[in-house]
């Protein structure tokens, strides 16, 4: 499959079809899981304020998501030298860091009225800091120098590194003393929360995949296209 998709011409073909079908499915599930999401009752504890949840959560899925892409991406682009994954890499990352910046945002607004402050230094807010600042660090490297494939190797090279981090915000909750809420939905002896807050959730959460899928294929797609005209272009000043 990979190695199928390596092929700029066949990606372009397969990405054509399949980003406004990804597209179309993020609509179909983020569409009902905003209306369940708020017309769900308020919570016995959280009350109006858990509805951020469906903002929220499903943002802070999706960044890791896009991180784990953008070193899967960056792996092989390093690896296998697939100029198609270079760019994939190259597209993920101002996507994860838009996502990311959604869930550190919404977390502030979800924590001042649960924990009294905007900001904690807790071990889960922090490494989805970091989170963001690794696709920070990634776009401004490959913005620093002009050597394009040095920059790309660079910036891959701190991709890759920068997986480490995910597990550590995974976990985050399980290895330190934290603030932050632990797993309720996937843990032994099933989720803690109720259906009527969890079936809007899965389908933002979903959604929100689908959403980053059709967007993440579309600027590849765009990468692709920007690096065919300058292809041109050089060859034209050449000849």
């Amino acid at each position: 499959m990979i190695a199928a998709l390596a092929n700029p011409h066949r990606f372009m073909a397969v990405s054509r079809w399949a980003a406004p079908i990804c597209g179309g499915l993020a609509v179909l599930l983020i569409a009902p899981g905003l209306w369940l999401g708020f017309a769900a009752p308020p919570d016995y504890q959280q009350g109006t304020t858990v509805r951020i949840m469906f903002i929220h959560v499903p943002a802070a899925e999706t960044a890791m998501f896009a991180y784990a892409c953008l070193g899967a991406a960056s792996f092989v682009s390093l690896v296998f030298r697939h100029a198609v994954a270079d760019a994939a890499a190259r597209a993920a990352a101002p996507l994860g860091a838009a996502f990311t910046l959604l869930a550190l945002v919404t977390g502030s607004l979800w924590g001042r009225p649960m924990w009294g402050a905007w900001w904690v230094w807790d071990a889960r807010l922090t490494s989805v800091l970091v989170l963001f600042l690794l696709f920070i660090g990634y776009m401004a490297l490959r913005s620093a120098l002009d050597d394009e494939a040095k920059a790309a190797r660079a910036a891959a090279i701190l991709a890759l590194v920068g997986l480490i981090n995910l597990p550590i915000v995974k976990f985050s909750v399980d290895w330190w003393n934290s603030l932050h809420q632990g797993e309720s939905i996937f843990r032994p002896g099933g989720p803690t929360i109720a259906p009527v807050f969890l079936i809007p959730l899965a389908l933002m959460s979903f959604g929100y995949l689908f959403a980053f899928a059709a967007l993440w294929l579309e600027r590849t797609r765009g990468e692709v296209w920007r690096r065919r005209a300058q292809s041109l272009a050089l060859h034209a000043a050449g000849g």
